[in-house]
C-alpha cells in the first residue's frame, strides 16, 4: 500500500500538530503519524506555559478542563533554603494537563481538515538521492509507504529520524534527563505559586519544581545531567530544607520520565523536502527546558514556509533553507543569552547561589522584576529589564558571583 499527500508530519505533540494545523487551514493535504496509540500519551514535561504568548498563538484560552492552574508567581528556594519570591497583579503562567492540550491542538488540526494516523511508527525516511520524498510507516504489523512533497519532523528527542536526514541531532552533552510525579497530601502549597528549588545535590545541572494544581494535587519533578532522577526525587522531598517540609508526606500516583536538550538550536533544521521542528530541533529554553512555546512558534514558521514551497513547487533545500533563517531571527539572540546563563549557573556552587538568593531578597529585586512579564523570549526580556537599578545591580552580583567560582 502507499500512501500520497502534500506534507506528512512525524508526531502528534503539539509542534507537529500545531504545524499541521496552520497547513490544513490552508487547504494543504496533511497527515500526521504518531507512534502511540493516543495522542498525548504518554505525557512529557510539565506543562507550565506563558499565558501572554499562548494568547500571541491563538491558544488561549484553552478548554477549561485543559487548564490546572494559572499562577501569579513564583518563589524561588535555594539550596540552604532560602527563598526569593515574586508576585505579579495578574496571572502570567498557567499549568495545563498535557495530554488535553495535545489533544486540544490536534483537535483543532482534525477540524481544519488534518489526517492523523495512531500507532504509526516511522521507521525511516524515503530518500531519492539527495531529496526526502516520504516516509515509511510500520502500522498493524505490516509497512507502508507515505509519499509526500514534504516531510516534517516533529519526533522528539532522540531525534532518530533527521539523523537519516543528514542533520545533526541536539548536542549529547546538553541533555538532562526529566523525573516527574504527579503527588497529592501536599503540605502549605500555595495555590497561586510555581516553585523552583535549587541545589546540585538534589538537582546537578538543572533545578527541581513544585507545581500545584487547583483540585489539591500538584505535579514535583526535576532534572538532572549526572544520578537517578527518580533517586534524586526521593532526596528533595525528604531532605531538602524547604522542600522536604511540604512534600515528606505526599504520595506519589503517577511517574513520567523523560529527556531535555539544553543545548540550544541544532546547527541545521532542514534539508531537501524536509524540515525539523521542536524537540527534535532542540528549539528549547536552556535556562528551564522549557520548549512547547519556542517550538509551537518555530512549528507555525515550518507551516508558513512550507506552504510557499508547494505554492512555488520548489521543495529543495535552498528554498527551505528560509525556515533556519526565520527561526534564527526569532530565537537567536534568546538562546545564547539563555545559553551563557545555563553554564553560569552549572559553575556557580550551592554555597554562592545561596548566597545569591539572599541577595536578592535583601535588594527587594521583586519590585523590579514584577513588571517583566516574558518568560520565554529571555534574552530580549532582560535586555529591557537593563536599564532598571535594581536589576543591573542584581545581574552584577550573579557576574561577580560566577567571576568568583571561576577563578
Amino acid at each position: 500500500m502507499e500512501t500520497f499527500q502534500d506534507v506528512v508530519v512525524i508526531g502528534g505533540g503539539p509542534c507537529g500538530s500545531f504545524s499541521a494545523l496552520n497547513l490544513a487551514k490552508n487547504g494543504v493535504n496533511v497527515t500526521v503519524f504518531e507512534e502511540h496509540r493516543e495522542i498525548g500519551s504518554p505525557p512529557h514535561c510539565a506543562g507550565h506555559l506563558s499565558i501572554s504568548n499562548l494568547k500571541r498563538l491563538g491558544l488561549y484560552p484553552l478548554p477549561k478542563e485543559t487548564v490546572e492552574n494559572v499562577f501569579y508567581g513564583a518563589k524561588i528556594h535555594s539550596p540552604n533554603g532560602a527563598t526569593f519570591s515574586v508576585r505579579f497583579n495578574s496571572p502570567i503562567t498557567c499549568a495545563v494537563n498535557r495530554t488535553l492540550f495535545d489533544k486540544h491542538i490536534a483537535g483543532l488540526a482534525r477540524k481544519a481538515g488534518t489526517n492523523y494516523q495512531l500507532s504509526s511508527k516511522v521507521k525511516s525516511l524515503i530518500i531519492d538521492k539527495t531529496h526526502v520524498k516520504g516516509i515509511r510507516v510500520q502500522q498493524y504489523g505490516g509497512t507502508f509507504d507515505a509519499s509526500a512533497k514534504i516531510v516534517i519532523d516533529a519526533e522528539g528527542i532522540p531525534s532518530r529520524i533527521l539523523r537519516q536526514a543528514g542533520l545533526k541531532p541536539p548536542r549529547r552533552d546538553m541533555i538532562v534527563y526529566g523525573f516527574q510525579a504527579e503527588i497529592e497530601n501536599v503540605k502549605d502549597a500555595e495555590p497561586e505559586f510555581v516553585e523552583v528549588f535549587l541545589g546540585k545535590a538534589y538537582a546537578p545541572g538543572f533545578y527541581a519544581w513544585l507545581i500545584p494544581k487547583r483540585d489539591g494535587k500538584a505535579k514535583v519533578g526535576l532534572a538532572a545531567k549526572k544520578g537517578k532522577p527518580k533517586d534524586l526525587l526521593k532526596k528533595l522531598m525528604y531532605k531538602h530544607p524547604t522542600a522536604s517540609l511540604k512534600l515528606r508526606g505526599a504520595k506519589i500516583l503517577r511517574e513520567s520520565l523523560h529527556p531535555i536538550s539544553l543545548g540550544g538550536p541544532i546547527p541545521k533544521v532542514y534539508s531537501n523536502g524536509f524540515l525539523v521542528v521542536g524537540d527534535a530541533a532542540s528549539q528549547v529554553k536552556p535556562t528551564t527546558g522549557g520548549g512547547v512555546i519556542l517550538g509551537l512558534n518555530c512549528a507555525k514558521i515550518a507551516a508558513e514556509v512550507t506552504l510557499k514551497a508547494l505554492d512555488e513547487g520548489d521543495f529543495s533545500a535552498k528554498a527551505l533553507s528560509t525556515y533556519q533563517k526565520r527561526c534564527m531571527k526569532l530565537l537567536s539572540f534568546d538562546m545564547k543569552a539563555m545559553l551563557l546563563i545555563r553554564r553560569m549557573l552549572d559553575k556557580i556552587p550551592d554555597k554562592k547561589l545561596d548566597s545569591i538568593i539572599g541577595f536578592y531578597t535583601r535588594i527587594h529585586l521583586e519590585k523590579a522584576v514584577k513588571n517583566l512579564k516574558e518568560i520565554d523570549f529571555q534574552g530580549q526580556a532582560l535586555l529591557k529589564a537593563g536599564i532598571n537599578p535594581r536589576i543591573l545591580t542584581a545581574l552584577a552580583y550573579f557576574f561577580a558571583s560566577y567571576l568568583s567560582a571561576s577563578s
